[in-house]
């Protein structure tokens, strides 16, 4: 009667050496994969923090414009200046200030920094609109 053993004998010249190099070529394999999806990360980060930076200097050119004697210059300046103080989130940035009667619409558009040399970041748009501030008198005149 012969017992088997639940695994190999193991060899009398050492350990299986079939898979050297295994850990090496799994790297090679992974790091570029891993490496991209990091990148994708940090340049979707970076496009959404430009995208709240444009919705940032709309809103605020928002309310200087829809002030009871703002104008669209004033709702301009204000962006710009907002802009200047976010530093280089949103390259390449537009505003538009569109002021009729009753309504205000401010629209910031641009591009997001990108991580990579080259590559172009992504465009950003954000458009805000409001009422524009009128005071009446108590009597509804």
């Amino acid at each position: 009667m012969s017992t088997r053993l639940p695994f190999p004998p193991r060899s009398p010249r050492g350990p299986d050496r079939g898979d050297r190099g295994s850990v090496t070529l799994e790297m090679v394999i992974l790091f570029p994969a891993v490496l991209l999806m990091s990148f994708g990360l940090i340049q979707g980060a970076l496009w959404y923090h430009a995208r709240t930076v444009a919705m940032a200097a709309a809103e605020e050119a928002l309310d200087a414009a829809r002030a009871q004697h703002g104008t669209e210059a004033a709702g301009q300046a204000v962006a710009r200046s907002f802009l200047g103080r976010a530093g280089d989130n949103l390259r390449d940035a537009r505003v538009v200030v569109h002021r009729v009667a009753a309504t205000v619409t401010v629209t910031v558009t641009g591009t997001s920094v990108s991580v990579l040399p080259g590559v172009p970041g992504a465009a950003v748009s954000q458009t805000v609109s409001g009422p524009v501030e009128r005071f009446t008198t108590a009597g509804g005149a």
